[in-house]
């Protein structure tokens, strides 16, 4: 019988997904542009919405226990799949190249007197080996270094709480309601191709995605929290704060978990990616590999393009996911080519949308939602117009 994930286990997978530097790094973002007064609720709204995605998302995957690629076959068909499946390896490859880059950053400003190749290999090398032993075999472990970790978030968000102090808002362009929910929303979202993997293998399918769903939701709204805290003692820099806080090796202890339990979760992604696009591919080597090449990225330069890139996941996945999920719950999930066609062209129009209202300042609804609703409502007319 194959091995089922329970509650516990999954709530520990997606609250260990949150916890990183980058979803830090965007509560320093919101907390550098913004007053705190006018931040609470589209940053509460975003996660809200991107966490009732996650799971209607996951329960897909979990109601088929299939993994999160091979979930969309029947709403894209098997081209489309292996497109958005191929898509989804490489943004996962470049993500974790990012995740891996602002981990090393930060523990570069502790004065570990390490270069940046070797702490960035280190880092890869810890993740390839997690990917190599596997979620299964590594479960109870898994639950030591989140409860670790979580112990040492606590007390660092204590300290920070701490040394709070007034802090006048300086900023060229003050961020409006739907920035910052923009901001808010694009870190869940950009999880949606990912979660079925995980909760395709839970006992009880439905309780296990309600629990991962509000795990990250929690999680990650504590992160964004901890770097509007940062901002509130002086700095935007992650490592600083810590410095200020007095965390010495707890600090190190912090960067480096929090850094491989996020990029754990979406290297194994890209292996699991990789066997949708083709069955010979053994998803804990190209974990493997992924790892390795994310390291080399991290070295050549990606996070100058960190921003850019996590929108342009959104742009992909966020259309890609509200056509799944119309398809799924509303739809028949009829496989003919007509509907794959009209989905694929549900799902262009969303990207389109996105793309063209990125660059506009404030707009209504925001970016990712516009492009979710306008790709909802095209998937829909479809399913109307066959009945």
């Amino acid at each position: 019988m194959q091995n089922r994930t329970s509650l516990f286990t999954n709530a520990v997978i997606w609250f260990g997904v949150a916890i990183s530097v980058s979803e830090i790094i965007a509560g320093i973002q919101l907390g550098s542009a913004a007053p705190t007064d006018s931040i609470w609720i589209p940053l509460i709204l975003g996660h809200i919405i991107g966490g009732i995605l996650l799971f209607l998302v996951g329960l897909i995957g979990a109601r088929l226990r299939v993994n999160a690629m091979q979930t969309i076959k029947s709403t894209f068909g098997e081209y489309g799949s292996k497109f958005f499946a191929a898509l989804n390896v490489m943004q996962l490859i470049a993500w974790v190249a990012v995740l891996n880059a602002q981990g090393t950053q930060a523990l570069m400003g502790l004065n570990l007197g390490i270069s940046f190749p070797i702490i960035s290999f280190i880092l890869a090398g810890l993740v390839g080996l997690w990917v190599y032993v596997g979620l299964q075999r590594s479960s109870k472990i898994t639950s030591v270094v989140m409860i670790v970790l979580t112990v040492l978030l606590v007390v660092l968000s204590v300290k920070l709480f701490g040394l709070q102090k007034s802090v006048a808002v300086h900023s060229s362009s003050m961020l409006s309601f739907w920035n910052i929910f923009e901001i808010s929303i694009a870190m869940p979202v950009s999880w949606l191709p990912v979660i079925s993997d995980y909760t395709k293998d839970a006992k009880d399918p439905v309780k296990a995605t309600v629990i991962s769903a509000i795990a990250y939701t929690i999680a990650s709204l504590w992160m964004y929290v901890i770097g509007m805290e940062i901002v509130g003692i002086g700095t935007i820099d992650v490592s600083q704060a810590i410095l200020i806080s007095g965390l010495g090796i707890p600090g190190v202890i912090i960067l480096v978990l929090s850094t491989v339990t996020t990029n754990f979760l979406a290297t194994n992604s890209a292996g699991e990616s990789s066997n949708a696009i083709h069955k010979r591919f053994d998803p804990k080597r190209i974990g493997i590999i992924v790892s390795i090449l994310s390291a080399l990225l991290a070295i050549s330069g990606i996070m100058d393009h960190y921003i850019n890139f996590l929108y342009l996941i959104t742009s992909v996945f966020g259309p890609m996911a509200a056509v799944l999920i119309v398809s799924f719950y509303l739809g028949k999930n009829e496989n003919d080519k007509m509907t794959w066609c009209w989905n694929i062209f549900s799902w262009l129009v969303g990207f389109i949308v996105y793309q063209l209202t990125a660059s506009m300042d404030s707009i209504f609804l925001g970016p990712t939602l516009l492009a979710v609703t306008v790709s909802s409502i095209l998937t829909y007319l479809w399913i109307l117009l066959k009945k």
